[in-house]
Formats: C-alpha cells, sequence, structure tokens
C-alpha cells in the first residue's frame, strides 16, 4: 500500500509502476479521488467532512474486496482505509466514541492488519516541490504537510512500514520507491520489474 500527504509523489510513482512492474500486479485507484472527481461536496463543518471520509472508506474497502476476488498475485493501493483518520475532524468535547472506526463499525488495528506492507512518501514543503497541479489539490503547502503528519501518525503501528523522505529531487524518490515496493513482491515477480534509472 502506498501512501503519503497531498503532493507526495503517489500519482506519478504509480505510473512508473504500472508501465515498469509485473504484469501479475494491479493498481487500485485512489478512493478520494474517485469520491472528489464524482462531485461529492467537500468543504463544510464536521459533519460534512465525516461523510466524505466514511464514504471514502466505503469505496475503498469495495475496491479491496473486488481485487481479491479476482486475486491479483500482487495488490498495490493508491492509499488505505486508515488514512481517512487523518482527515477525520477532532471531537468535540471528550470526544469518547467519535472516531472513523466507530462511525463505519470496525477499529484501527483491524485495518492495520489489512496491509501487509506500507510504503509512506513524505510531501515536500512549498520550496521542495508541492504544486497544484492536480486539480483535486485543495490544501496549502502548510496543510499539506499537516496531513501528511497525520497520515504518518495514523499508520505509526503498522509493523512493515517504509518511509520515504521528500528530496528535491524527484526521481532519487521515485527509485527509493520502487525499491521499497519490489522488496516486498514475491522472488518470482522481482525478475519482471524493470529497474528504474537513477540520476
Amino acid at each position: 500500500m502506498l501512501t503519503g500527504g497531498p503532493g507526495a509523489g503517489k500519482t506519478a510513482i504509480l505510473e512508473v509502476i504500472r508501465h515498469f512492474f509485473c504484469s501479475h500486479m494491479r493498481v487500485l485507484p485512489e478512493a478520494a479521488g474517485i469520491v472528489f472527481g464524482g462531485g461529492f461536496p467537500r468543504g463544510g463543518g464536521p459533519e460534512h467532512r465525516k461523510a466524505s471520509q466514511r464514504a471514502i472508506f466505503y469505496i475503498q474497502r469495495e475496491m479491496e474486496r473486488m481485487a481479491e476476488h479476482d486475486a491479483p498475485a500482487i495488490l498495490i493501493c493508491d492509499r488505505g482505509t486508515v488514512d481517512g483518520a487523518a482527515y477525520w475532524p477532532r471531537p468535540e468535547g471528550d470526544g469518547d466514541g467519535d472516531d472513523l472506526w466507530s462511525s463505519v463499525g470496525t477499529t484501527l488495528e483491524e485495518q492495520i492488519r489489512r496491509y501487509d506492507a506500507v510504503i509512506h512518501l513524505r510531501t515536500p514543503a512549498a520550496a521542495n516541490g508541492y504544486n497544484h497541479e492536480n486539480p483535486l489539490r485543495i490544501e496549502s503547502a502548510a496543510e499539506a504537510v499537516e496531513a501528511d503528519r497525520k497520515i504518518a501518525e495514523a499508520w505509526s503501528s503498522h509493523p512493515r512500514r517504509t518511509v520515504i523522505e521528500a528530496t528535491p529531487d524527484f526521481l532519487s524518490k521515485a527509485a527509493q520507491a520502487v525499491d521499497a515496493l519490489r522488496a516486498e513482491m514475491p522472488e518470482c515477480c522481482r525478475r519482471h520489474v524493470v529497474p528504474l534509472l537513477r540520476p
């Protein structure tokens, strides 16, 4: 599973993966892109934000369920269900029971177990390449970095998590991500990966 804050480079790296990785691999699109790209309202108060995160959670789970039925050798998700916790509004009052997991009838631990490995691409600061080329990206550079921090916190208990820091040279970051993904693949599939040229 590939995650990271807005502008971390997930989309570009997944394009590299689609072209150069084993044909037995399948990439699932980002659920948030499907939700917001399809016109689901953004913004508003806490209840609007909760509704959007529940929608993203259920779409993510159903995409994963369909992919599991097709049984590809390797399944790579563009974000996972745990990412939603980073975007869930802070609870009001004592906040007891007011979290994404109680809202969708699961637990963080159950969702963490769904993913064999997590590769986290860190979001760059504005000076290191954060931009708004993606029309669905509405966060400022500071907001993107804060979202990235919350995503890192949400996934912090995963036992097989690799963090790839932002670099001034994106190709170097992409090469690290490809290496990390390749290391998680079965040996038979690793031989089918075309090495990414390094700078």
